[in-house]
């Protein structure tokens, strides 16, 4: 099971509008259950920087099924995934902004937002997820 496109173009609307709630233009990513990359939102004036940085935190987020933020707290020095940053090519990404994307229980896919503060980023995606 995986999301459609349809599914994918409803996530990054209600991302949009809330990033617009909130005066931050991002880039906001949507992954398939597989990872691969099926939408892809630059809004106006976000930085050009976090185009690969969301998408990186789309398929961090479905590689490893977890939100980017709590994968980050587990990624410190000393925890249980420390180092993680590092594999995969540097694909990984450990901060906020990234989270699966459920149906019936199953992860789907995920969505990945970059352009603001951890925050900021975090609060886009949970509000693209619900859209689900």
């Amino acid at each position: 099971m995986s999301i459609a496109l349809a599914d994918a173009r409803r996530i990054i609307a209600a991302a949009e509008k809330k990033a617009e709630e909130i005066g931050q233009p991002m880039n906001i990513a949507i992954a398939d259950a597989g990872g691969n990359l099926i939408a892809h939102v630059r809004m106006d004036n976000a930085w050009l920087g976090s185009i690969d940085i969301s998408i990186k935190k789309a398929w961090t987020s479905r590689a490893f099924d977890i939100a980017t933020k709590d994968l980050a707290d587990h990624s410190q020095s000393g925890n249980q995934f420390f180092g993680i940053h590092a594999s995969n090519d540097g694909k990984v990404m450990i901060f906020a902004g990234g989270i699966p994307l459920k149906k019936e229980g199953k992860v789907v896919g995920a969505i990945g937002v970059s352009g603001g503060s951890g925050n900021q980023d975090h609060a886009v995606a949970e509000a693209g997820a619900a859209a689900l």
